[in-house]
């Protein structure tokens, strides 16, 4: 290789760094960037990722967007429909404990898994459509408070005194409207028999089957007992 061509690649190596350093020297660090950027704003731009949690991440997180805030939309079909599904279960310790619902009864009858006398029917029936029309009307009721109760927080217009009335009042009516699906669940150990009972816990899939007049729970008076299980 000659001189002359020698120092022309030298030149032109010196001439390309040249030019990347001039080209990096224009360039900011991209940390001096933001943090230049979040000086000039009176207000915090961080914003966490949507994965991270904090220490008082609320349970309730999403609900914030629902129309009455205290009630699911799950919950105001129930309470609207008269069924015994809202608040987790209106019915919930009579139907655990082996007092069968009537619309269970109905669903199971229908679906021919479940076998009835017609006298029987009949009183299924009356027991869930007496019990119906009596839950929807609180059920209405229901809502309509809580929508009141919400919309006064929202509104900023709540007091000490009208939140008290209200949240009374609504208390009262989910005490009125869990006497309704209990009593109902009450009156059907009287319809169905012992085994008709074992049968519907069975098709419910609940671990106890037990025949309810084998053996009489601690506690419970004996003749009480085998009187509201319809025992012979």
């Amino acid at each position: 290789m000659n001189f002359h061509h020698s120092s022309r690649i030298t030149i032109f190596f010196v001439a390309l760094i040249a030019l990347l350093a001039v080209a990096c020297s224009r360039e900011e660090p991209a940390t001096t960037k933001v943090l230049e950027d979040s000086s000039t704003n009176s207000q915090p731009t961080y914003v966490p990722p949507p994965t991270s949690t904090s220490s008082i991440q609320s349970p309730y997180v999403g609900q914030e967007t629902r129309k009455i805030k205290f009630l699911s939309p799950q919950d105001i079909e129930g309470l609207l429909h008269g069924a015994g599904t809202p608040f987790g279960g209106l019915a919930k310790p009579a139907e655990l404990n082996g007092y069968p619902g009537p619309r269970h009864v109905l669903d199971a009858v229908e679906s021919g898994e479940f076998h009835t006398t017609g006298e029987q029917l009949e009183q299924v029936e009356h027991l869930y459509e007496g019990m119906r029309t009596e839950a929807i009307g609180i059920g209405e009721l229901i809502v309509e408070l809580e929508e009141s109760i919400d919309n006064a927080f929202s509104s900023g217009i709540v007091t000490e005194e009208s939140l008290r009335d209200m949240a009374l009042e609504s208390g009262d009516l989910y005490g009125r409207l869990r006497v309704i699906h209990l009593s109902t669940h009450l009156s059907m150990i009287d319809v169905l028999t012992p085994s008709q009972v074992v049968q519907y816990n069975s098709l419910r899939g609940y671990a106890s089957g037990d025949d309810p007049c084998a053996k009489v729970p601690a506690g419970h008076d004996p003749e009480l007992w085998k009187m509201h299980n319809n025992c012979q």
